[in-house]
Order: C-alpha cells, then sequence, then structure tokens
C-alpha cells in the first residue's frame, strides 16, 4: 500500500508585514498612546483611565505601556458566538474566518423593482432572512437604516428586524444607552435570561470612536454597556488613509491599533476578561472624490497588517470583505468583492463584514449578496489547498486507465467527483445554446431570480412569544415616551 502523505492541518495564507515590523507597529503604537495621547469626552472613561495610572496633559489622556499590557493579558483570546437557538455556531478565534454583510446603509435596491431607494424596515427582515438561508453567509448585520420609522428608534426595529428574519448571530449598533438598554432587554426574552445570554451570546455590538484619537462619550457609554453586561463588542476605528488616518497605510494602522487598544483597556477595566473584537478600517479617503473607497487596495493591505498584529496580541479580529464602490451589480463590483474576500481568507481575518455593500457602503443589494455567497464559496474551496494522499493520488484510477481512454467512467471518479470538485450555484457553464435557450440569463439576473426564491420560500423559526411580548413592550414605552 502507498504511503499517505502528511496533510497539513493549517490552512494556508500570507503574511504581508514581518515579525520585525509588527515590533515596530506595536512601539510606534504605544509611543501614540503614551506620548501623544488621546482625548477622551467621557467622564467614566477618563476616571476609569486615570484610577488605573494614566494621566492628563494638555487635555489629553497619556496611557502607560503596562495598561496595554494588562489589558491584552485578560482579554479573552476566543468569543464563543451562538445562534439564538443556543447553538455555538460562530466561535471567533484566530485562524477561523467568518463572513456577513454589513449595516446602515441609506439606500437599497429593490429587488422587485430594481429601484435604488431608502432602505425600509422591512428591507432589514428581508436581508436577515436572504442572510439565514445562505450557507456561506455566517452571521448577519442589519444592511439598512429604516427610513420608514421613528428616527430615534431605527436601531431598534433594524435589531428586531436581524433576529426575526434569521437565527445566526448578529453584529448590530445603537444610537445611545437607551438603545441599547432596549435591545438587551429583548436580548435577554430571547436568550431565556441574563445569564443563558452570557453563556450563549448571539449578538455582538459594533461602536467607533472618531479618529483620529477623539474618544466620544456616546459611542464609549455603548461600549462600556456591553461590558458591564458581558456582551461581546468592537471598539473599531476608520482611520482611512488621508482622512481619520495619515495618507500612508502603515501611519493609518497605528492609529487606528491605538484606537482600538484604547476600547480593550477600557472594557477590561470594567469587566477583566470581558469579551472583545480588535481590529479597524483603513478604507482609503479617495483623493479625486472625497468619497472612503471600499474597493481600495489600502483596506486590503491594512488588513494584512492588523490582522499580524492581532496574532501578536492573541485576540480574534474585525476584518471587512466583499464590498465595492460600483452603483450597480456589474464586473467592477465582482472584481472588487472577490479580491477582498480572497484577501480576508489569506490573511485569516476572524469576521470578516460588509459583504454585499455597493456605492461605498451607502447601498445595499440582494443580488451582490448572493453573488458574494458564491464567490466566498469558491474561494473557500482555494484555500483547501490540495490535499495529498492515498485517495487523492489516484494511483489506482491511473494502472486503471486506458491510454488515451480518460477516467469520466471510473469508479474513483463516480466515488469522489462530489468533493473532488468544485460545483457551483449560480455561475453558468452550459453550453451557449443551453445558455440561450433559458433565457440568456446574466449572473445579476439569475441573482435575483435566487434572492427573490428564497424570500418567498424561506422562513427561519420564529422568535420565543416571551421575546414578542417584550419587543411590543418596548415599542409601546418608546410611542408613550415619543
Amino acid at each position: 500500500m502507498t504511503q499517505q502523505i502528511p496533510v497539513p492541518t493549517q490552512q494556508p495564507g500570507i503574511q504581508m508585514i514581518s515579525d520585525e515590523q509588527v515590533r515596530e507597529l506595536h512601539y510606534a503604537t504605544l509611543e501614540i498612546l503614551s506620548g501623544t495621547g488621546v482625548e477622551v469626552e467621557d467622564p467614566q472613561g477618563r476616571e476609569l483611565l486615570l484610577e488605573a495610572g494614566a494621566w492628563e496633559s494638555n487635555g489629553r489622556i497619556k496611557i502607560p505601556e503596562n495598561l496595554v499590557i494588562d489589558a491584552i493579558a485578560t482579554a479573552p483570546s476566543r468569543i464563543p458566538m451562538h445562534n439564538r437557538l443556543g447553538e455555538l455556531t460562530m466561535p471567533l478565534e484566530l485562524g477561523k474566518v467568518f463572513f456577513g454583510p454589513g449595516s446602515d446603509t441609506t439606500f437599497t435596491i429593490d429587488v422587485e423593482t430594481g429601484e435604488r431607494r431608502r432602505a425600509q424596515a422591512k428591507d432589514v427582515e428581508h436581508f436577515a432572512r436572504l442572510g439565514d438561508a445562505l450557507d456561506q453567509i455566517d452571521f448577519i448585520m442589519s444592511m439598512g437604516s429604516p427610513s420608514d420609522v421613528p428616527e430615534d428608534e431605527l436601531y431598534l426595529h433594524a435589531f428586531i428586524g436581524m433576529i426575526r428574519g434569521s437565527v445566526k448571530p448578529n453584529v448590530y449598533t445603537a444610537q445611545n444607552r437607551r438603545d441599547m438598554e432596549d435591545i438587551y432587554r429583548i436580548a435577554v426574552a430571547v436568550a431565556g435570561g441574563e445569564q443563558e445570554l452570557r453563556e450563549r451570546p448571539f449578538l455582538l455590538h459594533y461602536a467607533e470612536p472618531i479618529s483620529p484619537l477623539f474618544i466620544i462619550e456616546e459611542s464609549l457609554q455603548k461600549h462600556l454597556f456591553c461590558a458591564e453586561k458581558g456582551i461581546p463588542a468592537a471598539y473599531i476605528p476608520s482611520t482611512n488613509t488621508g482622512g481619520g488616518g495619515p495618507i500612508t497605510v502603515a501611519g493609518a494602522v497605528a492609529v487606528g491599533n491605538a484606537e482600538s487598544l484604547v476600547g480593550l483597556i477600557l472594557t477590561q477595566l470594567v469587566r477583566p476578561g470581558a469579551p472583545f473584537l480588535y481590529g479597524m478600517n483603513t478604507a482609503a479617503l479617495d483623493m479625486k472624490s472625497t468619497i472612503v473607497s471600499y474597493g481600495s487596495p489600502e483596506w486590503n493591505l491594512g488588513m494584512g497588517a492588523w490582522t499580524e498584529l492581532a496574532r501578536f496580541y492573541n485576540l480574534p479580529v474585525w476584518g471587512y470583505g466583499g464590498a465595492s464602490d460600483s452603483k450597480v451589480v456589474d464586473t467592477q463590483a465582482g472584481i472588487e468583492a472577490t479580491f477582498s474576500i480572497l484577501n480576508a481568507l489569506l490573511t485569516r481575518c476572524t469576521l470578516v463584514h460588509d459583504v454585499a455593500y455597493i456605492e461605498y457602503g451607502s447601498t445595499s443589494s440582494m443580488e451582490m449578496l448572493v453573488i458574494a455567497d458564491e464567490i466566498i464559496r469558491m474561494a473557500r474551496y482555494f484555500m483547501q489547498g490540495v490535499p495529498v494522499n492515498e485517495n487523492t493520488l489516484a494511483l489506482d484510477a491511473i494502472a486503471r486507465a486506458e491510454p488515451g481512454g480518460g477516467f469520466l467512467a471510473d469508479d474513483h471518479t463516480m466515488d469522489n467527483f462530489r468533493t473532488a470538485q468544485w460545483m457551483p450555484k449560480l455561475i453558468d457553464r452550459h453550453q451557449h445554446d443551453v445558455w440561450e435557450a433559458s433565457g440568456s440569463k446574466d449572473m445579476r439576473t439569475r441573482a435575483n431570480e435566487r434572492a427573490r426564491e428564497i424570500l418567498d420560500e424561506h422562513r427561519p423559526p420564529p422568535l420565543p412569544e416571551a421575546a414578542e411580548a417584550v419587543i411590543r413592550d418596548v415599542l409601546a414605552e418608546r410611542a408613550e415616551q415619543a
């Protein structure tokens, strides 16, 4: 018998910066924190830092190295994200990669009419239902800011739409602490209790400072609320090159690292061991259009750098992929989405958001989400590499083959073709006449049909009645206070 060749257990990947460069970025970050300092608007945050050993100089809080090291030491290296049914489906840990959409777009492309219009509450639930059915989408985000609900309730309605539309873990946003309290109240009812929610979290909060180096009160209060309650949280700077960060990728990563670590430090000061997702965004602020480019290679380069920092800190890491600056679902959208999805897998970023954004994050598209699901399937297959073992070498089949005869009817082919070959679900490989006879449909058309089919047929398990009752109570209280 042929000796089996060992298969590497670790997926292939790339290291975009060296170990020495990782340390150089880390030391630059320490210099920013202790030398330049950050402005902390929130009184609670200032008090926490000053009591822990930071100091104030010229209106800024200067943070010593020991606070950084202590926070990294107490932060968990794994965040066990569950679905709302209590099943562990998304363990956020280094080496694993999970994909999901983005949040809070102003517009959406109507899946029925093709019209670009303002997002509505129903769109959030529909996107959640679509993501719930797509097997390469691991978590849910809102993909819209509902324009048909009271402005001070839009994040609340978005959260309700996500949990009604999907059982998958969700990443949510909120306006203020009141939103956080109401969302937490609903989440506790879904989970069956506060302890149950802490043990099996199905939601993760996303908040941002204002780059560069401004820790605003409203954002930080939401972040500290999560630490108090044990809810997983991400504090994600957007140090876009030339905007919130220096024009250079290294400078943007250094500033972003400092801001993200401030979030980590404060989380751990409130509750050592509180679950924290590290990371940042480093898109390019386009110098011609002044848009934040979601298709920019700078964002992908920055992600390669900050994922190495995450490994240095042993923290699960935030990233992005599957987005485009294109205004429609076209070739540009496919190019930019594929580039960033593959980069996310190569850099082994843990939680990859913004899948299916178009128009530089202003617009969502159901067709784009369906297409991205196919791209992720293909990219994940590619990342498996080439398994080399007794079965894949197929020496017996090679010995049986007649010269020039091929392997189409061989038992080895019949036994292995379903696992050995990647099978597309949306990509068309038919001959031209077959494609023409079926309607000459392009990729966007096929994706539109698939999205509409899912919305017609897929229904996730409903929320517990106790959770629906809490939702009714929360919305009624909001109406009374309006």
